[in-house]
């Protein structure tokens, strides 16, 4: 237990803060269930702080006297019980507060983001929405919850009107047997790797990804890809920006193949200007394979939507649905060691040739892969129920060392053709580049040329310097 003495202040900051999806705060004589009920609502939601010894606003409007605390530390172990007595255990700390002037002590509560899903001692589950803790009582909403916090698996659900047959004398499993050690017979392989219900003898959703020709068709629920390819380098693209759509589906192996050779030739279509000139777009392959098939294979299949791979002139984007799973977030990412889909990942692993490695693995080659390439590293944020990867075609170098780089091998550059080089979208932006290696005595505007087709040419200065430059 730790006391901790703040200034007014910060006492008045407390007092004043406004509950929020993050922040609660309630009165001494706060019920225990009360306060189970916000504090696994923090637990199943993004975590949270709970301040127990702060008046609401309409009680008191005096904010000062907002404070009043517990009289001494031993009237705060009804709270901590009532806390401490839940299972799973809440991942909660804590200490007191006390203000030199304000009566008694508050008690701090931090609550951290959980792994497991947690319920008050009635069984009721709460989750944070808002300033609210909400109950969540809909079976698919709990099942979900559950899914996403990495608890149960979707992979793991039975289909009861699916024939095991399908499964068993799929194309896919005998293919993958063919090359798999020891020899197994289909049937005992799907068994043994708990892809089928033994008691019902029903498949599971994972055996269906793996094996099945159109796991859509018997999944209940979307889970295909979608490519769609946009001529722009729009934030929001238009529908007249629209090129090139296609759905792909089939075993999880096949797919991610399916998906890198789909991506492959729809960005070689795409002209861009480099500083080695006009060439296809083109990114680290093994960038592009582990950030599909890492949105294939950890992806929440409970929800129903498709992966979307947005393909732009300076950038891919993929949004796999589902939020990060379990204790992963966007900081330890590179680190976590964590699966969704266990079976998924398991059985991909021991094809001959597996396309798959660890979360944090697969994500590291691809941010190795793209400085390696001369690109900006990958962008990852979560967007609602989507985790969102961005590969932006953007050079790490410098915007004037990579007009200056071009300048090397061509007699001019335009302000487009600088846009493309250097990933910066506005042409003023562009401009102040220019004018930067204008005044170095670099580069100078080409006589005779003005508005849209006004470019810039090398000094003899501008010349000696690319001569030295180091490619």
């Amino acid at each position: 237990m730790q006391t901790r003495t703040i200034d007014h202040q910060d006492a008045i900051s407390l007092i004043l803060k406004q509950e929020s999806h993050f922040f609660d705060h309630k009165a001494i004589e706060v019920s225990g269930k009360s306060l189970q009920k916000i504090a696994v609502a923090f637990a199943n939601s993004d975590g949270g702080q709970i301040l127990v010894g702060i008046d609401d606003q309409q009680e008191e409007k005096e904010s000062l006297k907002r404070w009043r605390g517990f009289v001494d530390l031993e009237r705060m172990n009804s709270h901590l019980q009532a806390l401490f007595s839940l299972q799973p255990s809440l991942p909660i700390q804590y200490e007191f507060l006390k203000c030199e002037g304000l009566p008694g002590y508050v008690l701090n509560i931090a609550v951290d983001k959980s792994s497991e899903v947690h319920q008050i001692s009635d069984g009721t589950v709460y989750q944070r929405h808002g300033a609210q803790s909400l109950p969540v009582k809909e079976p698919a909403k709990l099942a979900q919850l559950s899914f996403a916090k990495g608890a149960n698996s979707f992979e793991d659900q039975v289909i009861t009107d699916m024939p095991t047959e399908q499964i068993v004398d799929s194309v896919e499993l005998a293919s993958f047997l063919a090359d798999y050690s020891p020899k197994s017979d289909p049937l005992d392989f799907v068994l043994n790797q708990n892809l089928i219900d033994y008691r019902s003898w029903a498949p599971r959703v994972a055996s269906a990804l793996l094996f099945h020709p159109a796991p859509s068709a018997v999944i209940p629920r979307k889970c295909a890809v979608k490519i769609t390819r946009y001529e722009t380098r729009e934030e929001e693209p238009e529908r007249d920006h629209l090129a090139e759509q296609r759905t792909l589906e089939g075993p999880s192996y096949n797919l991610i193949h399916a998906a890198v050779a789909a991506v492959t030739e729809m960005m070689s279509a795409v002209k861009v200007w480099t500083t080695d000139g006009l060439k296809s777009l083109e990114y680290p392959p093994e960038a592009v394979w582990e950030i599909i098939a890492n949105a294939i294979i950890h992806r929440d299949y409970s929800i129903s939507d498709d992966i979307q791979i947005l393909l732009f002139d300076d950038r891919i984007e993929i949004l796999s649905p589902g939020k990060l799973p379990g204790y992963v977030n966007l900081e330890n990412i590179l680190d976590a060691r964590f699966s969704r889909n266990p079976k998924l990942v398991r059985t991909l692993n021991r094809y001959a040739d597996p396309p798959n490695k660890d979360l944090g693995e697969g994500l590291n080659t691809a941010f190795q892969k793209m400085k390696d390439f001369g690109l900006k590293s990958p962008v990852i944020v979560e967007e609602g129920h989507y985790l969102k990867v961005t590969l932006p075609h953007s050079p790490l170098a410098a915007p004037t060392e990579a007009i200056m780089l071009f300048l090397k091998s061509h007699e001019t550059v335009t302000n487009r053709q600088a846009r493309e080089l250097t990933g910066i979208k506005s042409e003023n932006l562009v401009k102040v580049e220019f004018y930067k290696l204008r005044d170095e005595g670099l580069i100078a505007r080409v006589e005779g040329l003005a508005g849209p087709k006004s470019a810039w040419e090398l000094t003899d200065a501008g010349r000696k310097y690319v001569k030295d430059m180091q490619c």
